[in-house]
């Protein structure tokens, strides 16, 4: 039934004339940097706000005209190449970070699949197409988008960006883990890789709901992938010096910084679309209000999700700092893999058994009581294990003369420094003395 369901919807696609694809391209384009330039601004906008700052006020009215300007003045700026860099793969590769950026947007469903809208007399959905394994593309054009950064690194003939680039890589190879099987989950529960079909699937409640635990983990799992804080790791200023884009300029940082806002842009919509309902209008609204799912009415509910999602990036680099690399990948491959396995299993297990025609207690019962017992065993064996058994009081460190060799040198793990000596205090006749005269000046 969901195959057949799957095909009826996917039937709708492919039959536009060949100007209303290229108006939809057109659109889905226009779409996506008019939203970078206001995402720019708001983020600088809302940053300022959190931090007691005013923020841009200078270009447009309310500065609402920053992000143009910063790309005029981008646009301007001296177009330098390194001596050392490999030329051809140097230009290449602002290109090939941000061409797969706006690849991944083609399968985002704005509205119902059916044809509800008119566009100049022809009947058509809001989606520029659909494919029986659209997530499936999504994440293959996000991962083409990251060797646009490893080979900038690569290319650049500089250390620094070299280890920016190798960087990256490594994130977005531990972060698309995860983030792959918070998508089995989804192809789970609704029986379909297309994305509008998962969007017919998620009435009445949404995915978030039902799947919680997969909500999380594509949440930080997005925020990883897109390089953003406080996972900005290939950037890392006070480290990397910037990063893998430390030897570009003008328009060919732009493009770099132009993918990074895409990427966002994309992955909040794929969130909405897999998570939270994707164009369907929000739970209290379609109680009351059935023409609020038809129409040209769809479009701006998926807005609205994508912009709440985008101030949530914004919200996350303005309130945590960067993390170490180390807790970074410890996170990726030691909490957010293991926890997407296990909670893979037990979706299986969840939908088999109901398909089997079991109900929600015995499923409940099947599925909580072995996980109810591991947890159990495990913290047992946690209470029960033996401490450690604390080392022997150290003997007391011997005096460190920092200037035993001539020369002032730092103390070793275990010395200590002598204390600084510190000036005397004034008499309180002096004092006094001074008070008076400031008293007698100021009278």
């Amino acid at each position: 039934m969901h195959l057949a369901a799957a095909y009826d919807t996917l039937a709708f696609f492919g039959r536009d004339p060949w100007w209303l694809v290229l108006l939809k391209a057109v659109f889905c384009f226009a779409f996506l940097v008019l939203t970078v330039l206001i995402a720019i601004v708001w983020e600088r906008k809302v940053v300022a706000w959190m931090q007691l700052r005013i923020g841009p006020n200078r270009h447009g009215p309310w500065g609402l005209l920053q992000s143009l300007a910063d790309g005029v003045k981008l646009a301007l700026k001296e177009d330098l190449v390194v001596k050392g860099a490999d030329k051809a793969v140097y230009i290449l590769a602002p290109i090939v970070a941000a061409i797969p950026a706006f690849m991944s947007f083609a399968v985002i469903p704005f509205g119902p699949a059916g044809n509800e809208v008119s566009i100049f007399g022809t009947r058509t959905p809001l989606q520029l197409t659909d494919l029986p394994i659209a997530l499936l593309y999504i994440l293959a054009t996000a991962s083409v988008g990251i060797y646009g950064i490893v080979l900038a690194g690569w290319s650049s003939g500089s250390t620094y960006p070299l280890l920016g680039g190798i960087r990256s890589s490594a994130q977005m190879i531990s972060y698309e883990i995860a983030m792959g099987l918070s998508f089995a989950a989804v192809f789970i529960y609704s029986g379909s890789m297309s994305t509008s079909e998962i969007v017919a699937s998620q009435q009445p409640t949404w995915f978030a709901v039902l799947l919680p635990v997969s909500f999380i983990v594509y949440i930080v799992a997005m925020v990883g992938e897109t390089n953003r804080a406080p996972f900005d790791l290939p950037e890392a200023e006070g480290e990397l010096v910037g990063g893998f884009n430390t030897e570009y300029s003008s328009l060919k940082f732009a493009m770099f910084m132009l993918a990074e806002y895409v990427n966002m842009v994309t992955v909040s919509a794929v969130a909405s679309t897999l998570f939270l309902g994707g164009w369907r209008a929000p739970w209290p609204i379609s109680t009351f209000w059935e023409g609020a799912n038809h129409g040209w009415w769809p479009m701006l509910w998926i807005v609205l999700k994508i912009q709440l999602l985008l101030f949530f990036f914004i919200w996350l680099r303005g309130t945590l700092p960067r993390l170490r690399y180390d807790q970074f990948m410890k996170l990726g491959w030691k909490v957010l893999i293991p926890v997407s396995l296990v909670w893979l299993v037990m979706v299986s297990a969840v939908r088999a058994l109901r398909n089997e025609g079991y109900d929600f207690t015995k499923v409940l019962l099947y599925v909580g009581a072995p996980l109810a017992a591991v947890l159990l065993v495990a913290l047992i064996a946690d209470v029960v294990r033996k401490k450690p058994e604390e080392p022997p009081a150290a003997a007391p460190p011997a005096a460190f003369d920092p200037m035993a060799g001539g020369y002032p040198v730092p103390p070793l793990p275990g010395q200590e420094l002598p204390p600084v000596p510190r000036r005397r205090r004034r008499t309180p006749q002096l004092q006094d003395a001074l008070n008076g005269a400031d008293h007698s000046e100021g009278s």
